[in-house]
């Protein structure tokens, strides 16, 4: 008989946690009817945090996925009117991608949905536990001490 994997099933559970937080976040924004994909919505939530509108270039480096991926996505976004593709002021033949106010509206009701999947998901753990989970994922999200430390170098 073997022993358990003690890594291994925290592993699996880390799975079961990761796939029920995308099933509860497509639920809310299933429920929302805006007509955004995750894929799309991860774009959205990236394009807001750029300080001026980025290339397709950029967000494809942000996002860490090839540039067609993104042309794929910003059509859709565009299509709805959630996006557009702006000349660059600088350089006509850079085209950047700018939030559109239904893309602002999109996103603030994406960022409810994404509100309210957490209170959901959330909901089982007291206060104290909550603080205690932020700061392990923290710790797991950074990387730990060594790789903190290599980033700063």
């Amino acid at each position: 008989m073997t022993s358990p994997d003690p890594d291994g099933l925290l592993a699996e559970q880390l799975l079961r946690l990761t796939r029920r937080v995308h099933r509860i976040q497509k639920r809310h924004l299933e429920q929302r009817a805006l007509g955004i994909t995750p894929a799309q919505s991860r774009l959205l939530r990236t394009l807001a945090h750029f300080p001026a509108p980025p290339r397709m270039a950029d967000l494809a480096e942000r996002l860490e996925v090839v540039p067609r991926a993104v042309t794929t996505l910003v059509d859709g976004l565009e299509a709805n009117g959630k996006v557009r593709r702006v000349p660059d002021p600088h350089n006509r033949r850079v085209i950047r991608i700018e939030l559109t106010d239904d893309g602002h509206k999109a996103l603030r009701a994406l960022r409810e949905a994404r509100r309210s999947a957490a209170e959901e998901i959330l909901a089982p753990l007291g206060a104290e536990q909550r603080e205690v989970l932020g700061g392990l994922l923290d710790t797991l999200v950074d990387g730990g001490p060594e790789v903190s430390a290599g980033r700063e170098c």
